[in-house]
């Protein structure tokens, strides 16, 4: 069984953050790359960000350049997303999926989906004053 688990959303109000957090089971994090998606009320889902299993970092979406950062803790086998200088369009469920890894342990780009076959059930950031 592989599964992961997003924690961390909740209510923040605009330049405020939160950190985001995708536990893994059943499997060793390290091996995969994981990326973190969002889908916004009446948007399709994007990617955000993709860490590769030697922590190479790949960046989705331009509109969260130097305001998010994804890391890992091998340790913890844990991946993190940081949000910061969050604005009310951030406001989405956030995922994080495990690519598979017949298809590698880099981050594809674009973030193809499909490529990506173990996913949490996401967790709600409110963006909000």
């Amino acid at each position: 069984q592989l599964q992961l688990v997003e924690s961390g959303g909740g209510l923040v109000q605009p330049g405020g953050s939160l950190t985001l957090s995708c536990a893994a089971s059943g499997f060793t994090l390290v091996d995969y790359a994981i990326g973190w998606f969002r889908q916004s009320p009446g948007k399709e889902r994007e990617g955000v960000l993709c860490i590769s299993s030697r922590g190479s970092i790949t960046n989705y979406a331009e509109s969260v350049k130097s305001r998010f950062t994804i890391s890992r803790d091998n340790a913890k086998n844990a991946v993190y997303l940081q949000l910061n200088s969050l604005k009310p369009e951030d406001t989405a469920v956030y995922y994080c999926a495990a690519r598979t890894r017949w298809y590698g342990s880099t981050c594809p780009n674009p973030p193809i989906e499909h490529e990506y076959d173990n996913w949490g059930q996401g967790t709600q950031v409110t963006v909000s004053s």
